[in-house]
């Protein structure tokens, strides 16, 4: 059985804040956390830990950004942002850039987001090296931890949640190789769990309530007891 537990009473995250601390304290009435715990984190408090934040209202937008802003009716200053962070836009159009980040990954707007950034001019990018920030929450913590975003996904409808940064847990689990339950060799089946993990945690919480981090239990034959190799290894 895996369970979802909502940690509660997380204030409004700002730079320079103790993370680690708001998240312990979060999950005491819960019990607090075990070893075999995997503490599911949205990346937007992380980033604002660590003053991944950009106020707009600071931010000279160039030609580029400017013209794709009058194309689509969009503010320059975000989209500058973007372009700031995007190590190559792959594709522009009708108002989305889809980027690729320094970090490898693939996603709208290379991560760039103002919900939730916690006010009107404020954009949050994404943290620096998510691995790094989940190593650091996990050796406060001393639990597993993912980091999470919201990903758009090829050919299909809707956001899911993606680990963008693991520590203390196998980010996949390879299963080419073994047979299936006709005996069947499989070839390709690895298992996204570090993933996998994100998008059940995002099930148990609201978008709109403030609920950045969720403890799930019943995971704990893919925790590790070192750090691991980290969500990194799940990109290609």
């Amino acid at each position: 059985m895996i369970e979802a537990a909502v940690l509660g009473g997380i204030p409004e995250v700002r730079p320079g804040d103790d993370l680690a601390a708001l998240l312990a304290a979060a999950a005491e009435p819960l019990g607090g956390l075990r070893p075999d715990d995997v503490l599911c984190v949205a990346h937007k408090v992380v980033s604002k830990a660590e003053g991944r934040v950009v106020d707009l209202r600071t931010v000279v937008p160039g030609d580029r950004a400017q013209a794709w802003a009058r194309e689509w009716d969009r503010d320059p200053r975000q989209i500058q942002v973007v372009l700031d962070e995007a190590a190559e836009v792959v594709r522009a159009d009708r108002g989305r850039l889809i980027c690729r980040t320094r970090h490898g990954f693939v996603c709208a707007n290379a991560g760039v987001d103002r919900s939730n950034a916690g006010g009107e001019d404020r954009a949050v990018l994404l943290p620096l090296d998510a691995d790094a920030s989940a190593r650091r929450l996990r050796a406060r913590l001393g639990c597993a931890v993912v980091i999470s975003d919201s990903f758009g996904r090829a050919w299909r409808t809707g956001q899911a949640e993606v680990a963008i940064g693991c520590a203390g847990l196998a980010p996949l689990e390879d299963w080419r190789g073994r047979s299936d339950a006709d005996g069947r060799e499989m070839s390709a089946t690895v298992i996204a769990v570090a993933d996998q993990a994100a998008a059940a945690a995002d099930l148990a919480r609201a978008k709109d309530a403030a609920q950045p981090a969720v403890r799930l239990r019943g995971l704990g034959r893919y925790v590790l007891a070192a750090d691991g190799p980290g969500a990194a290894a799940a990109s290609t």
